[in-house]
C-alpha cells in the first residue's frame, strides 16, 4: 500500500523554528504504522541532514547493505524489508530519501540477543560495555512494575506473569542497543545522528536517552514524541507533537 497523506500537526509547548533540532542526536518516536508520523520524520531528516540514520527496524547486517541514493524497490529488496514484520516500506523510504549521502546504521536486535535477555539476562546479551549502558543496575520498584504494567497491557493481558520481568529486559536492551548505535554512529561521522524508532524507545524518562546519556553524558539528545489525536502518549519527551490517528484491527483479536 502506499499512503500519500496531508501533514497535520500540532505542537505542545514549543514553536517550530530552525534550530529546534540542534543537538548531536535527534531521537523521532513514532507509532510504527502511523503515516502520518513517518512523514514528520523525513520532513525532520530533510532539516537537520544528518550525517547518520539511525534504524530501530534494521539489524547491524541489513544496515551494510543500505545502497546510498537507491529508489525504494531496490532498498526494499536490499534490507529484506517484506520478511522483517515491519510495515509498508514505502512510508520508510522518504526517511533514507531525505538524507541520500547519511550513513545508515542499524540497531535492531536480533533474535538470538533477545533469547539471551530472556534466559541469561540482559547484560549478558548485551555483551561489552553492558555496566557504561546501566544495564548491570536493576531497575527501580517503581519503574519496574510500570514497565511490566505496559508489557502486559501491550499484549493484552494474555502474558503469564512470570515473563513480564524478562520482557522489560528485552525493551531495555533494545533502548541500549539503539543509544550504542547512535553513539557509534557520532564517532564514526561526526553527527549529527538522527535515530528512527518507536515512541517507547524515545522516552527521556526511561527509553534510549536515559541509556545513551549514562554511557556519554556530554552528548546532546532532543527526542520527540509522535502521539495520535484520540490517544494519550505516555512518557516525557523534550518535544511531543499530536498527528492524526489510523485505523487498525483491534490488536487483541490474536490472543482470543
Amino acid at each position: 500500500m502506499r499512503y500519500v497523506v496531508p501533514l497535520v500537526l500540532t505542537l505542545i509547548g514549543l514553536p517550530l523554528w530552525a534550530g529546534q533540532f540542534d543537538a548531536d542526536v535527534v531521537v523521532l518516536g513514532e507509532f510504527h504504522d502511523n503515516p502520518y508520523h513517518h512523514a514528520r520524520q523525513a520532513e525532520i531528516v530533510a532539516q537537520v541532514q544528518p550525517s547518520a540514520l539511525v534504524f530501530e527496524m534494521l539489524t547491524a547486517t541489513q544496515a551494510l547493505k543500505h545502497v546510498p541514493g537507491a529508489d525504494a524497490a531496490t532498498l526494499e529488496d536490499a534490507f529484506g524489508w517484506r520478511d522483517s514484520g515491519w510495515p509498508d516500506f514505502a512510508m520508510y523510504y522518504p526517511i533514507f530519501a531525505a538524507a541520500p549521502d547519511a550513513r545508515v546504521f542499524g540497531a535492531g536486535v536480533p533474535r538470538l540477543a533477545a533469547r539471551q535477555a530472556m534466559t541469561d539476562g540482559v547484560a549478558f546479551a548485551f555483551g561489552i560495555g553492558a555496566g557504561a549502558y546501566g544495564l548491570t543496575t536493576p531497575l527501580d520498584k517503581q519503574e519496574q512494575e510500570a514497565r511490566e504494567a505496559l508489557q502486559m497491557a501491550a499484549h493484552c493481558d494474555a502474558l503469564p506473569p512470570d515473563l513480564l520481568p524478562a520482557m522489560v529486559d528485552i525493551q531495555r536492551l533494545r533502548d541500549a542497543e539503539l543509544a550504542k548505535m547512535a553513539l557509534r554512529a557520532l564517532e564514526l561521522t561526526g553527527g549529527p545522528v538522527v535515530v528512527i524508532t518507536g515512541n517507547g524507545h524515545a522516552r527521556t524518562d526511561w527509553g534510549m536517552p536515559v541509556y545513551l546519556a549514562a554511557a556519554a553524558p556530554e552528548v546532546t539528545v532532543i527526542a520527540l514524541g509522535q502521539a495520535e489525536s484520540d490517544a494519550p502518549l505516555a512518557g516525557e519527551f523534550d518535544l511531543m507533537e499530536t498527528t492524526p490517528g489510523v485505523d487498525r484491527p483491534d490488536p487483541c483479536l490474536a490472543f482470543r
